[in-house]
């Protein structure tokens, strides 16, 4: 018999009987003929058969191993997709007559061994109650692989990828099986994981000789695969299988990558970006980030691992490594897809979510506005108004609240230095620049303050920002946060409650989160909030009914910050808003970490300086207790990420 003559028939065959006739081990290839062109389908009886518009089948799952029905609802699903693969293996050899000799009789040797997969499927379905085709058949593998243009694009999509996938999918479920009693279905699984490995060793064998010359293996896969083929779904759902790919003649470099590599396997994709110096790039005039700025935004970029979900994308700078990424797999995290804007071009996402959405932002997503889907909230817009993002939003919320206005925002020197001058004498003062951020660009003033220096910097400073906010300089006792996400009908819903740790100088260095807020707090400061203050009543109250007012048809994450100060009589006061940031924060960060860590654990997010933290700072805890490094130490520039989960430790 020749190769084609076996290959049309398993292609073509209108019965089942004739498709899974075992093809002789040995077949001539003398007379290979002429291309064909791409049938829409495979032939198939009519209960097996697949359609143009496509059957969406999800895998049914195993809740119950010892049921013979569910076994047998499995047995299905997968029985359908050796015939599949066999299917295409005979495409293969009509479609690509001239492929070297050698090429066309590995595929032929594993096309037979399809037909036994699925022979073993088909039998032990039957002894499980199920008739092949009496259930909807899947044609994904048929619709992504069947439009291949060269037999490289089968290696890669094939072999490397739905195989590949398989190496984790048979052993795993295999040894389910097995465990479960259930030896006839273990031992069907066992020999397709091993007949796998040949498979994949084989495709393996050809990618090499037909890569671009100079490219690693992870390299020449990844730009081979065509969208939605993404190399994640090189991996099976199921626990990864490193040795099963060694075997295949897989190199450890392909290995550990594909380990780490991450995207989403049905629920459309939000797109998550850091940009920490918004509030920069909303200045008026040209804003040119320094070197700790850059460092700000290229160290701390994989905070995004903390609050977004699975399945979703981390558009970075500057990738972690892979050793970055397996210690935080090993944590405990849940890894979102790595990709660039021009990558994620044409696909459909389920919204946008950058830090904040200022000025680059708008325009580094502006591209992705019409892919995202239009019944979710997170579109693409324009940016924020610029007060949004300054001093000046704070201010009106006050206002709108009925507060006593003691920050006053000034736009000329001589009313600013006018309104500091008149009020040395009873108490130090505060200045701070209207677009500073998390502590930075404050000036505390007291009657000791050289004046032509503190008009100096208030010069400059209303130069560059276009203002600056006078306030009284206040005792602080404890600072906090209120995080709230806002939808589409401006209805603002409070996430939850933060203690934020500043330096002496009011600059940011840390947010603590727990199950309970109250237990963060100094049981003083708790008595004088909940009972005096009534401290739930403004933030899940009062605040998020005025919020709408203030920022108009905002949709996403806000945070209030607020303090607990010391009177001059030694009592306690609350200053209910120190600023609004309209914005993701790191007091958000810290409570969606919270969320993903070990349940009743307190947390900790602390920034620390790298160069004060020393080299060899380390932390091997995970999302169950300890420390854990969310950037890349060996990368960081200026910053490291910690998060920290404890019992009852973190004060």
């Amino acid at each position: 018999m020749q190769i084609r003559e076996a290959a049309e028939r398993v292609l073509f065959a209108q019965t089942l009987e004739e498709k899974l006739a075992l093809a002789p081990k040995h077949a001539s290839d003398e007379a290979p003929g002429v291309a064909i062109a791409t049938p829409e389908a495979p032939g198939r009886p009519p209960e097996l058969r697949i359609h143009a518009k496509g059957v969406r089948v999800e895998f049914p799952g195993i809740h119950r191993l010892d049921d013979d029905r569910e076994r047998g609802v499995m047995l299905h699903f997968l029985a359908n997709h050796e015939l599949l693969a066999a299917e295409l293996m005979a495409l293969v050899l009509l479609k690509f007559p001239d492929a070297p000799k050698e090429y066309r009789a590995g595929v032929y040797e594993a096309m037979r061994e399809e037909q036994m997969h699925a022979l073993m499927y088909v039998r032990r379905m039957k002894e499980c109650g199920i008739a092949f085709g009496e259930l909807p058949v899947n044609d994904y593998f048929w619709r992504i692989v069947a439009p291949m243009e060269t037999p490289m694009d089968f290696v890669t999509r094939l072999n490397l990828t739905f195989e590949q996938a398989n190496l984790d999918f048979s052993k795993h479920y295999g040894g389910l099986f097995r465990q479960a009693g259930d030896t006839a279905t273990a031992a069907v699984l066992e020999k397709i994981y091993q007949d796998e490995i040949g498979h994949v060793g084989h495709g393996v064998k050809w990618f090499r000789k037909w890569k671009e010359r100079g490219s690693t293996d992870w390299e020449a896969f990844r730009k081979s695969l065509v969208f939605p083929l993404t190399a994640a779904r090189a991996k099976g759902v199921a626990p990864f299988n490193a040795e099963g790919r060694q075997l295949a003649g897989l190199d450890d470099d392909f290995i550990r990558h594909l380990e780490v590599c991450e995207q989403s396997r049905g629920r459309t994709p939000v797109v998550h970006w850091f940009n920490p110096n918004a509030e920069g790039y909303a200045m008026p005039g040209r804003y040119q980030p320094d070197k700790t700025a850059v460092a700000l935004e290229e160290d701390l970029e994989m905070l995004i691992a903390g609050w977004c979900r699975k399945d979703d994308v981390a558009v970075l700078r500057k990738p972690p490594s892979r050793e970055h990424l397996a210690s935080l797999k090993k944590a405990g995290f849940e890894l979102p897809e790595i990709a660039t804007v021009e990558e994620l071009r044409g696909r459909k996402l389920g919204g946008l979510r950058p830090w904040a959405w200022s000025p680059e932002a708008s325009k580094l997503f502006e591209d992705l506005a019409g892919d995202v889907s239009p019944n979710v909230s997170w579109q693409w817009r324009e940016s924020v108004a610029r007060e949004w993002l300054s001093k000046e939003i704070g201010l009106r919320l006050e206002q709108v609240l009925g507060l006593s206005e003691t920050s006053i925002l000034h736009r000329n020197v001589d009313d600013a230095w006018t309104a500091i001058d008149a009020r040395l004498d009873d108490s130090e003062m505060l200045a701070k620049a209207l677009f500073s951020r998390a502590g930075q660009g404050h000036k505390r003033i007291n009657r000791d303050s050289p004046a032509e220096a503190t008009r100096n910097w208030l010069r400059n400073t209303i130069a560059t920002h276009g203002g600056v906010v006078i306030e009284p300089w206040l005792e602080r006792v404890t600072d906090f946060s209120a995080l709230y996400e806002m939808d589409a009908s401006g209805q603002a819903d409070l996430i939850g409650l933060t203690v934020i740790e500043n330096d002496a100088a009011g600059r940011y260095t840390g947010t603590r989160v727990g199950p309970k807020w109250a237990n963060l707090l100094d049981p003083g400061v708790a008595a004088f909030l909940y009972r005096e203050a009534h401290v739930m009543r403004w933030y899940q109250e009062k605040i998020p009914a005025a919020l709408s007012k203030v920022v108009p048809g905002y949709v996403g994450p806000l945070g209030v910050d607020a303090m607990v100060h010391r009177l001059p009589d030694g009592s306690l006061a609350l200053k209910h808003v120190i600023e609004l940031n309209v914005r993701m924060t790191m007091g958000r960060v810290a409570l969606e970490l919270l969320k993903k860590s070990a349940s009743n654990l307190k947390g900790r997010l602390t920034i620390l300086r790298k160069e004060k933290s020393g080299p060899e700072f380390t932390a091997a805890g995970s999302l169950a207790g300890g420390q854990v490094l969310l950037n890349d130490p060996q990368q960081a520039q200026r910053f490291l990420a910690v998060w920290e989960t404890a019992g009852s430790t973190i004060e």
